[in-house]
């Protein structure tokens, strides 16, 4: 289980930034003096400092549970080319609705450009930008349903959830 990350506020923001990118669990340390930051992100909780100990393990265990049951979602795309991650949903075009058939076979792992292009154009090859440009749609298509597409460089791409909240 990923864990959840500390981070003192708003002295490390830029960590911040890169952890919720990342779709990493983080717990805010926010200074006396600073406004906490307004947080929409399910994997995001604060607490003001100074605290005590059993304030920063209830928030902790709190992060860690919502983390485990974003982990425990896994999508489903029906026969209509509609996906669905929790309670949220859109509609695919044909191809791109290939394309996404083979990342939620294989959801959280690595899926090959070479499956992707099998899967997405079954009866042929497609321009060799293809792939990149309907990816790129996808990824745009899946924001609002909480899933992102994670590049893996040389090896392919990932589906997993989103830590952005819409």
């Amino acid at each position: 289980m990923k864990d959840v990350t500390i981070v003192r506020w708003p002295d490390e923001r830029t960590l911040r930034e890169e952890l919720a990118k990342s779709g990493r669990a983080r717990l805010l340390m926010v200074d006396t003096e600073a406004a906490p930051p307004i947080a929409s992100d399910p994997l995001e909780d604060w607490v003001r400092t100074p605290c005590g100990e059993l304030d920063v393990r209830a928030r902790l265990e709190g992060l860690r549970l919502r983390l485990e049951r974003t982990l425990e979602l896994v999508p489903e795309l029906d026969t209509d080319g509609v996906i669905r991650f929790g309670d949220r949903w859109a509609p695919l075009p044909p191809v791109e609705a290939r394309l996404t058939t083979v990342l939620v076979r294989r959801f959280g792992a690595v899926v090959s450009r070479d499956e992707l292009v099998a899967a997405g154009w079954p009866g042929g090859t497609p321009g060799r930008n293809a792939l990149d440009v309907h990816v790129l749609r996808l990824r745009r298509r899946l924001e609002p349903v909480r899933l992102a597409i994670r590049t893996v460089r040389s090896r392919g791409y990932l589906l997993e959830p989103s830590a952005a909240g819409h």
